[in-house]
C-alpha cells in the first residue's frame, strides 16, 4: 500500500487512532502475561517461536527481563491498572535475584533455562537496562530498597564503565569487572569499545532515574551524555547516528541504522527535558529533526522502515524489523511535534499503517520479528525471546497515547 492512502492523522480522526493504539497496547500486554511467565523455574521462558511455542533450550536473558519489568511497571503507572503489577513483580524478583551478581555487582548477561548462571559479562547495554526497568519500577511501587538498588546501579556503572580518561562509556566487562577481548553486543555488532546503541540506553536509564532521584550528580551526567551525542555520535553532515568508535573517539565507519537514527530523534529531547537544561532541550529540538529526515533515506513508499544501510556494498538490507516501524512511529510525530509540518505526522500514520497490515500477528498476537520485501514473515525468528520483547512496541503505544491526550480508560 502506499501511504497516501492511510487514514489521515489529524485533529479530526485522532481518537480512532487512540482508540486503535489503546487497543494494542491492552493486547500487547495481555500476549505477555499469558504466554511468557515461567511456572517451573520462575521469571519468563527465555523464547517463543511464531506459533507462540516455547523454545527448547532458549537461555533467559537480562535484557529481556529489564525490558519487561520496564513496560509492565510504565503501562501500570501509565493506565493505573494493578493486573500490571503481578508481571512487574515477577520480573523484579528474578532481575534482582537469579541475574543479579552477589559477589561483584551488576547483572548477569544471561541464564540458563532452570535460572543458573549461564554467561557472567557485565554488558553495560544490559547494566542500563536493569537500572531503566527498576527505576520505573520503584515509580510505582515506592519501596526504598528498590531505589537503592536502581542506584547502585548507576554507581557501578559510573565506576567501572565510565572512561575518566577520554570520557564516554566502554561496552562490556568480565565477571569481576575486568577487560574482555570480545565486546559486542551481539554477533552482528562490531567488536568496539563505544558505541551508539549502549550510549543511548544508558542516558535513557540515567533520566528514568533522575525522574526518581533527582541528585544533581547523575543529571551532570545525563548532561554529558547529551554533549557525547552532539559531539560524537550524531553526524554533522549527514544526520546520521555514527554507532562504532574506540576508545579515543576514533570513529569505526559501519552500517547506517535507521531505527536508531528514529529513536534517538524523539529520545534524546525527552532526556533533556528530564534534566530541564534549556540549552540542550534547544539543542536535542535541532538534532531530533535532523536525526528523522536522515532517517527519512530508509523510508519506503508503503510506509516501512528498511532495517539498515551498508556504505561498503551500497547495499540497502531490505527487511522491515518490528522496532524501527515503532519508532518511527513516534519520531515521527515526535517530528511534527516540533515543526508543525504535517508530512511527519503523515508518516507517523503511514508507520502504524504498515504496522497493523504487516507486522502484527492478527491471530496469535504480539508482533513478528519483521518481514522481508515481499512481506513474508522472516523465517527463524522468535516472537519473543533474547531481543524481542515489549518495550519498543508497547513503549510506541504508550508514548503515542501520551502525546494525544493520555490513557484511554
Amino acid at each position: 500500500m502506499n501511504t497516501e492512502h492511510a487514514y489521515p492523522l489529524n485533529d479530526a480522526n485522532i481518537q480512532v487512532y487512540r482508540q486503535q493504539w489503546q487497543d494494542e497496547l491492552d493486547h500487547i500486554l495481555r500476549y505477555w502475561q499469558l504466554h511468557m511467565p515461567d511456572h517451573q523455574y520462575g521469571g519468563f521462558l527465555g523464547g517463543l517461536d511464531n506459533d507462540n511455542q516455547p523454545i527448547l533450550g532458549a537461555p533467559k536473558g537480562s535484557v529481556l527481563h529489564a525490558r519487561i519489568l520496564w513496560t509492565f511497571s510504565e503501562a501500570h503507572r501509565f493506565s493505573n491498572n494493578p493486573s500490571l503489577q503481578e508481571i512487574a513483580d515477577r520480573a523484579y524478583t528474578y532481575l534482582s535475584g537469579p541475574f543479579t551478581d552477589p559477589e561483584y555487582g551488576g547483572v548477569f548477561w544471561s541464564l540458563t533455562p532452570d535460572g543458573q548462571v549461564l554467561d557472567t559479562r557485565k554488558q553495560v547495554y544490559a547494566q542500563a537496562f536493569a537500572l531503566y526497568g527498576i527505576a520505573a519500577y520503584y515509580a510505582v511501587k515506592g519501596l526504598p530498597a528498590v531505589r537503592e538498588y536502581a542506584i547502585s546501579l548507576y554507581r557501578l556503572i559510573e565506576q567501572h564503565a565510565a572512561d575518566s580518561r577520554h570520557n564516554g562509556y566502554l561496552e562490556a566487562f568480565s565477571l569481576d569487572w575486568g577487560p574482555l577481548d570480545d565486546l559486542r553486543l551481539s554477533a552482528k555488532d562490531a567488536n568496539e569499545k563505544k558505541t551508539a546503541n549502549t550510549h543511548l540506553h544508558i542516558i535513557e536509564a540515567y533520566a528514568a532515574l533522575y525522574r526518581v532521584w533527582p541528585d544533581e550528580g547523575l543529571r551532570d551526567r545525563i548532561v554529558n551524555l547529551l554533549v557525547l551525542f552532539d559531539r560524537y555520535f550524531i553526524d554533522p553532515y549527514n544526520g546520521h547516528l555514527r554507532l562504532f568508535f574506540d576508545e579515543t573517539w576514533v570513529e569505526k565507519p559501519d552500517v547506517v541504522s535507521y531505527g536508531h537514527d528514529i529513536e534517538a530523534a524523539w529520545l534524546l529531547q525527552q532526556c533533556a527535558e528530564v534534566a530541564g537544561d534549556k540549552y540542550w532541550i534547544d539543542r536535542s529540538r535541532e538534532h531530533a529533526l535532523r536525526l528523522a529526515k536522515a532517517s527519512l533515506e530508509g523510508l519506503d513508499t508503503d510506509g516501512g522502515l528498511w532495517y539498515e544501510f551498508d556504505p561498503h556494498t551500497g547495499q540497502m538490507v531490505r527487511e522491515k524489523h518490528w522496532w524501527p516501524q515503532a519508532e518511527a512511529m513516534v519520531g515521527f510525530y515526535h517530528a511534527w511535534q516540533q515543526s508543525q509540518d504535517d508530512a511527519w505526522r503523515n508518516r507517523s500514520a503511514g508507520s502504524w499503517t504498515f504496522i497493523q497490515q504487516h507486522i502484527i500477528d492478527h491471530r496469535r498476537g504480539e508482533w513478528y520479528w519483521g518481514v522481508t520485501e515481499d512481506y513474508a514473515a522472516m523465517p527463524g525468528q522468535d516472537k519473543a525471546g533474547f531481543w524481542k520483547c515489549p518495550y519498543h512496541n508497547g513503549r510506541a503505544c504508550m508514548e503515542m497515547l501520551e502525546r494525544t491526550g493520555g490513557p484511554i480508560a
